[in-house]
């Protein structure tokens, strides 16, 4: 009887693939909601507390989101260098420290470094954490990005409420603290993190080391217990303490084997598939992001823009458990697409609201509903809060399939271990046309309706054109970076012919897809 190539894995692989999307999950809630907690409010806090002028908010603001674009690509690659675990303690720390500053500057330069402080730590979180649940079973993996995703909104819902009691109880420094308290008791659970061997990790131990123990793969060779045992060991006694990680952490990053940041980074820019894909998708954060801006653009009241984001989360939410239905379903390539679509039919029904804000019948288009609930009898009014709740579910559904179709993308064509570097080019090259396609669309705002029309009609063109581009970059390409792998001809064979069934990557899915059918995320 052939036996599985997983046969050779740690019967503790699926528990351990368990807590670590447990605690991932709930570290993204407690951060997420102490994260916009403080950045609901920030902006009252330094226009009101500090006394700073528009413009120089503007800058505080933008610095952030400016450099946690550009330190993506190499945040990415240190992830991979260092690990996900301490990558993303590290990340937790910093963002710490950044809301300890944001908290206690009272100048520009103080506000300056905690906006430098906390890009940065935006930066690392991301990629660890999503090549924290990248690295488990298919089945799960699936199920954990959902409740990531969900985790996510449900902050960004629960966050401004609750900033605006700790701000009245006991004002701005407190709301601070309390994110310094989430983030900083994150970084702890994040040194006890591992990624689980499952998933892509599991798969590149099978492809570099080959024994003759498994007729499956010449050449498969199983761990010696004491060695697994002998890791775990020096794992747990090396996550003692915060400081005595990031002096390790420095430490691989000198003498990593598998190459630093820069080859890393050297490596997925020559992955052309996957490069061009990166460029036809770049636009899936601009269209993401403006949604935030337009909407109270166009003056459709405070009410209604909240009753806006509050749907978009929800439809974002909703869409989740479909997403991960039998562990494929958000690698159909048709997802993707349709998630852009949804994002360019969003922005045109934006534009079909009437300027000015959402009019009650027979008064004047000023007249906004500001108590956030429609009266009866009021077509005109019912029409455009129709409008508005049609566009936000449209926005929350493509927010929803581009996220999960985009996470499954990068996952199976990373090389193993290098899903933070595939992860962190992406969002590099979003994040620079977000920040170039918001300047503009500001700009046309500022003309005044024509310009706005012309916004939103050119996001809703840029959906449909990043829709009509995008081609799938296809399964991993570790076998072309590695070079034992290229010269092993069992490795060529299932690399060439994968319907034989030789290639790891296809072992590796049916076994998981055998081995999620019973297990509960």
């Amino acid at each position: 009887m052939t036996p599985d190539p997983d046969e050779c894995e740690e019967s503790g692989a699926p528990a351990a693939g368990r807590r670590v999307i447990v605690i991932v999950i709930v570290v993204q809630l407690a951060i997420s909601i102490g994260f916009f907690a403080v950045m609901a409010h920030l902006v009252t806090h330094l226009r009101h507390d500090l006394g700073l002028l528009a413009g120089t908010i503007g800058l505080v603001l933008g610095l952030r989101v400016a450099v946690q674009y550009m330190l993506f690509l190499p945040a990415g690659a240190i992830t991979d260098t260092i690990g996900p675990g301490r990558a993303g303690s590290l990340a937790c720390a910093l963002r710490a420290a950044g809301f300890a500053l944001l908290g206690t500057a009272n100048g520009l330069g103080g506000l300056l470094v905690a906006a430098v402080v906390l890009a940065a730590g935006g930066a690392l979180f991301h990629p660890s954490a999503q090549s924290l649940l990248a690295g488990v079973a298919r089945a799960r993996r699936s199920r954990g990005f959902a409740a990531y995703l969900m985790a996510g909104q449900v902050g960004a819902v629960a966050g401004p409420p609750a900033g605006l009691l700790l701000l009245t109880a006991g004002g701005f420094g407190t709301l601070a603290a309390l994110a310094v308290v989430a983030w900083g008791t994150a970084a702890l659970i994040f040194l006890f993190l591992r990624p689980a061997r499952g998933g892509t990790y599991r798969a590149a131990r099978r492809t570099r080391a080959r024994d003759a123990s498994c007729p499956l793969h010449a050449g498969v060779r199983c761990p010696a217990p004491d060695r697994a045992r002998g890791a775990a060991t020096e794992a747990r006694a090396g996550n003692g303490h915060l400081a005595g990680s990031f002096r390790r952490t420095l430490a691989t990053l000198r003498t990593s084997r598998s190459g630093g940041p820069l080859q890393r980074t050297s490596a997925v820019l020559r992955d052309r598939r996957f490069l061009i894909f990166a460029a036809t998708v770049a636009p899936s954060t601009l269209l993401a992001d403006q949604v935030v801006t337009v909407v109270p653009l166009k003056e459709v009241g405070g009410q209604a823009s909240t009753l806006f984001f509050c749907v978009v989360a929800i439809a974002t939410a909703a869409v989740q458990p479909w997403c991960a239905a039998g562990g494929r379903a958000a690698e159909r390539p048709w997802v993707l697409r349709s998630g852009l679509l949804c994002a360019g039919a969003g922005y045109l029904i934006l534009l079909a609201l009437p300027p000015g804000g959402i009019p009650l019948a027979g008064g004047p288009p000023a007249r906004v509903i500001s108590a956030g609930v429609l009266p009866l009898g009021v077509p005109q009014g019912a029409g455009a809060i129709a409008l508005l709740i049609m566009a936000a579910v449209l926005h929350g559904l493509a927010s929803g399939l581009i996220q999960a179709a985009l996470f499954q993308t990068v996952t199976r064509r990373a090389p193993s271990g290098r899903f933070g570097t595939y992860f962190g080019l992406l969002s590099f090259l979003s994040g620079a046309m977000a920040l170039v396609g918001g300047l503009a669309v500001g700009r046309l705002f500022d003309i005044g309706s024509h310009g706005a029309n012309a916004a939103l009609l050119g996001l809703a063109v840029v959906a449909v054109l990043s829709a009509a581009a995008v081609r799938p970059p296809g399964r991993h390409a570790h076998d072309r970076d590695d070079p034992q792998a290229r010269h092993n001809p069992q490795t060529r064979r299932g690399l060439h012919h994968p319907q034989v069934g030789h290639d790891p990557q296809d072992l590796r899915d049916r076994h998981e897809s055998r081995e999620g059918t019973g297990a509960n995320a």
